[in-house]
This record gives C-alpha cells, sequence and structure tokens, in this order.
C-alpha cells in the first residue's frame, strides 16, 4: 500500500511539472533548414558619360591653338573644323559647347579626371591614343611633315638629309613621335604654333607638325610666308578621343555619318580648307 501511494505521488509531481513548464527536457526539435545564400548583388552601372554630360549640361573639349582645326578669331571666339564640328554635336545631344585649351603632352590625364569630356583637336590615332582613350572612327586624313625656311628647302627634301638639323616638336605629339623614331635632335615645345614660332625666329632649323596645320599657317599669304614643308614623315588619321568604355563614342560616330550625309561635314570643311582631307563615312 505504501509503495502504490508512493508511485502515485510520483505521477501526480511529473504531471504538475509538465504542465508548468518545469525542468522536463523539451521534446527534440528539428532545426530550420539553413537559407541559401544570397548571390552578391550587382554594382549599380555607372551613369553613362553620355547622361553625366547632359545632366551638366556641357560637353567640355579638350584643344590646343592649332589651326585650321581649332584656333581663336579676332573676337576671340574658338573657330576651326573641330571646333564648328564640336558646337555641332553639342547642338545634337541638347548641350552648350566649352572649350579648354589642355597641355597636349597631359591629355590623357586631362580625359580621365574628367577635366575635359573628349579630345578633339586634329588628335592622331597612334597606339598610345588608342589604347589610353576609347576613339572614334577616322573622321580626317594627315601627315606629319618637315617644316624648313624656303630659302633652304631644296637642301632638306629626303629623310637622310634632316640629321644635322635641331627640330622643334610639340611635346606629346605624333611629330615628337616621329623624329624621336628617327632618332633626330629635338626640343619639345608646348604647341605646333610655337613649333613654327621657334624656326621663324631661327631657335630651331625645322619643325615637324601636322600637314593640315601646314597647309594653314605657312606660305604665300600667311604669316609664316617665308617658311615651307618638305618631307612627309608619316601618313596618319584623325579621331575624337573620348574615356575608356564611354558611350559618347557611338554618340559621336552615329552624329559623324548624319552629318557627313547631310552635307554639314563637307560644308564646314570647306570653309576652312580641309575638304580633301574629309573621311567618307
Amino acid at each position: 500500500m505504501k509503495k502504490t501511494l508512493a508511485i502515485i505521488l510520483t505521477l501526480a509531481m511529473v504531471l504538475a511539472l509538465c504542465a508548468c513548464g518545469g525542468s522536463a527536457a523539451p521534446a527534440a526539435t528539428q532545426a530550420p533548414a539553413e537559407a541559401p545564400a544570397e548571390a552578391p548583388a550587382e554594382a549599380p552601372a555607372a551613369d553613362s558619360d553620355l547622361a553625366y554630360v547632359q545632366g551638366k549640361g556641357t560637353l567640355i573639349v579638350g584643344i590646343t591653338d592649332f589651326a585650321p582645326m581649332d584656333y581663336k578669331d579676332d573676337a576671340g571666339e574658338w573657330i576651326g573644323f573641330d571646333a564648328d564640328m564640336a558646337r555641332a554635336f553639342a547642338e545634337s545631344l541638347g548641350v552648350a559647347v566649352e572649350f579648354i585649351e589642355i597641355d597636349w603632352d597631359n591629355k590623357i590625364l586631362e580625359l580621365n579626371s574628367k577635366s575635359i569630356d573628349c579630345v578633339w583637336n586634329g588628335m592622331t590615332l597612334t597606339d598610345e591614343v588608342l589604347s589610353s582613350m576609347n576613339c572614334s572612327k577616322p573622321y580626317c586624313n594627315n601627315a606629319q611633315v618637315v617644316v624648313v625656311k624656303a630659302d633652304v628647302a631644296d637642301q632638306y627634301q629626303t629623310v637622310e638629309s634632316l640629321s644635322s638639323l635641331a627640330f622643334a616638336v610639340e611635346a606629346g605629339s605624333a611629330g615628337e613621335a616621329a623624329v624621336q623614331e628617327l632618332g633626330l635632335d629635338f626640343t619639345a615645345v608646348s604647341t605646333q604654333a610655337d613649333a613654327l614660332m621657334n624656326v621663324a625666329a631661327g631657335t630651331a632649323d625645322a619643325c615637324v607638325i601636322d600637314l593640315l596645320m601646314a597647309g594653314a599657317m605657312i606660305g604665300e599669304g600667311t604669316s609664316y610666308d617665308q617658311l615651307t614643308y618638305t618631307v612627309s614623315l608619316t601618313e596618319e588619321k584623325y579621331g575624337v578621343g573620348f574615356r575608356s568604355g564611354s558611350d559618347l563614342t557611338d554618340a559621336f560616330n552615329a552624329f559623324y555619318a548624319d552629318a557627313f550625309a547631310a552635307g554639314t561635314v563637307k560644308d564646314i570643311a570647306t570653309v576652312y580648307g580641309v575638304q580633301e582631307s574629309i573621311v567618307a563615312e
């Protein structure tokens, strides 16, 4: 009888503990399945260059003083084939254009730092340019030519005859690359215009500049009528340079094709005497 009573009391205590959440161990539960790891979210796409330019309302064009592509008129306004084309391109984007004169040797740095939005200044499509910028299709043919004083021009009609000359060339230009490749003696100056002035002043025997500039700046009827060009060192093409990956490049190519078809390119080129050098689209 005592054993029976003890068993009954024990059962009653167990039931009471279970009812009030006492020390009885809870039933084992299955751990929730681990949620699959989420794939890393893609970084938001950076704003396009086109959207960036349209957002600020201005296309900033890096140039140098380089007739007939970019130079100032008597009122101090930038004109030239490239300058007028840049205005037309900016208008097609619905923005204003601003020209900033740059150190040509620093054009890539200026572009990547967003000090400018494009380099548009009779820029030769060299290997360096093509590897560091997103470049347009070629729009103009050109060459690098040797400029000397007209009274000695007959002495310098071949590449071999140039070895004794001291040259002035624009730093970072295709002209500088050409004289370096030939192992000629040269001094780097800020612009092609400075290179011409050095030859006219006699501080350099010769310079190497763009054929299009030579056609506009030297010879009869110009400020440098005592200068002429002789040897052609390279043949090349001009393009517009944008930042790597920039969608402004496609926008320019589409604009140029439309402007060429409409006759706008030829009209502007004719104003500046470069119509024979224009690349057909």
